[in-house]
């Protein structure tokens, strides 16, 4: 699997979770946010810089800073190689529209930035999440200021029929084929698609809803 040392409100970490997104890939994801010291010290000894987006690719035997090149990389072992990151003009837009996104967000401060005090997590938990989804980058937030690593499982739409929520899709498109791995996965769990969905194996808690998941990573990995 994929590892990518991350920062959630990061718009460079931005560009490259979208195409992990767009590319159904798997991750385990290390939030470095700042004044971490989880994963950040980890990140410095493989890169040399304190620079983020850090991909590894295992299976390539590739360390990649810089998202575009990142990117690049993605497109070219697991999707079409002749998609590239865009260059120029056109990056300055992708980096532009990718800080508004946190910068709508960041009434009372950027969220998914700065570390809080935490519990380490012994095991990286699992979110099948994706990444617009208005419900999953809240939960994504607190898990990096919490510094819990955790596999993010890439659950985009694939289909027109999976618009909308999931009481649209159960009454007017009941039959349509699921075609994501992660969305067979997920339903055959839980009979349900739909995200954010959090599996924490250190307590075998598994939990839908958004404000539900965030509470119980309050309680449990939070410092009072």
């Amino acid at each position: 699997m994929l590892v990518l040392y991350d920062i959630e409100a990061c718009p460079y970490c931005r560009l490259v979770r979208e195409v992990l997104c767009e590319l159904d890939l798997d991750a385990v994801i290390y939030p470095c946010p700042v004044g971490g010291m989880r994963f950040r010290p980890d990140a410095l000894d493989i890169s040399g810089v304190s620079q983020f987006p850090l991909l590894l690719d295992p299976n390539t035997g590739d360390q990649i800073l810089e998202s575009a090149d990142i990117i690049d990389h993605l497109y070219k072992h697991y999707g079409n190689a002749r998609r590239h990151s865009p260059r120029g003009l056109r990056r300055k837009l992708a980096v532009t529209g990718s800080m508004a996104a946190s910068a709508a967000r960041s009434v009372g401060g950027v969220r998914g930035l700065k570390a809080v005090p935490s519990y380490a997590a012994k095991q990286p938990l699992e979110l099948f999440s994706f990444e617009s989804s208005p419900y999953s980058r809240p939960v994504r937030e607190l898990l990096t200021e919490l510094e819990i690593p955790y596999i993010l499982r890439n659950f985009a739409k694939s289909r027109w029929q999976e618009m909308g929520p999931p009481l649209v899709r159960s009454r007017w498109f009941p039959d349509a084929p699921i075609t994501s791995p992660n969305r067979q996965r997920l339903r055959e769990l839980t009979g349900r698609s739909q995200v954010p969905y959090l599996i924490d194996p250190n307590t075998g808690v598994s939990m839908f809803e958004s404000v539900d998941i965030m509470a119980y990573l309050k309680d449990v990995y939070g410092r009072k």
